[in-house]
């Protein structure tokens, strides 16, 4: 079971990373394992594309209700996030409104159709292509998936975030070669070379699969080298 997350991205998140880390995706997929597609808030403005690969018309309604539950929480804080980028770091990066992060975030998942919509921290009954529904928090996202079964989790970033886990193997992918080359010591596969015109998207994406193979074999990440052990859990309502 594979997890995959997004984090401190970048206008080149969804044309390097994320596309890459879905054809690692869908090869996981076609060797008989599951992918855990998750940050529900990061399907809001691209969720009827993700719909149109759900499985059934269950899942397909399951995955609406997610997404506009998220929606709601955020309306009741006073937050219109339709239209918005409410994040600094994804701002700085590049990046101008949810949608346009939505639209890079959903590639992750590859091409597979969607199997099952879980909760958070729930471990899915199904192999293939899964939604866990999890906040936009990357610890916390992260720490769901692990929860729900994930051996080893894949982190694309554009701005450098150096986040692990206490249990399992965090794969950290760059998006862009200068945040790379700054921050090599925290990464684990360069897909700045996609950016670049270098190497295509597919040949990246097979350089992630195998990144995946050797971490579930026991190879460590830079995550599990540095020795970042981050964890958060998900809370619902206010906390002081």
């Amino acid at each position: 079971i594979v997890g995959t997350e997004c984090g401190g991205s970048d206008a080149c998140s969804g044309i390097s990373a994320n596309p890459a880390l879905g054809v690692a995706s869908d090869l996981v997929v076609r060797e008989g394992g599951t992918v855990i597609l998750s940050e529900t808030t990061e399907f809001i403005g691209a969720e009827h594309i993700l719909a149109r690969r759900a499985g059934s018309p269950g899942i397909r309604r399951q995955l609406m209700d997610i997404v506009a539950a998220s929606e709601d929480g955020a309306r009741r804080m006073g937050v219109d996030v339709r239209g918005a980028q409410p994040t600094p770091g994804n701002m700085a990066g590049g990046l101008t409104t949810i949608e346009e992060k939505s639209l890079g975030c959903i590639y992750k998942g590859g091409t597979s159709e969607i199997r099952e919509v879980v909760g958070y921290a729930e471990r899915p009954s199904t192999h293939g292509l899964v939604i866990m529904d999890t906040p936009g928090n990357d610890v916390e996202s992260v720490v769901g998936m692990v929860a729900g079964g994930a051996q080893v989790v894949v982190f694309t970033t554009g701005r450098g975030s150096p986040t692990g886990n206490p249990i399992a193997p965090v794969i950290k992918v760059a998006s862009n070669t200068p945040m790379f080359g700054r921050m090599e010591e925290h990464m684990d596969v360069n897909a700045g070379t996609i950016v670049e015109g270098v190497e295509s998207t597919e040949s990246v994406g097979r350089r992630i699969f195998e990144a995946i193979a050797a971490a579930a074999q026991g190879e460590q990440t830079a995550a599990e080298r540095l020795g970042h052990r981050e964890f958060a859990i998900n809370r619902i309502g206010p906390s002081l």
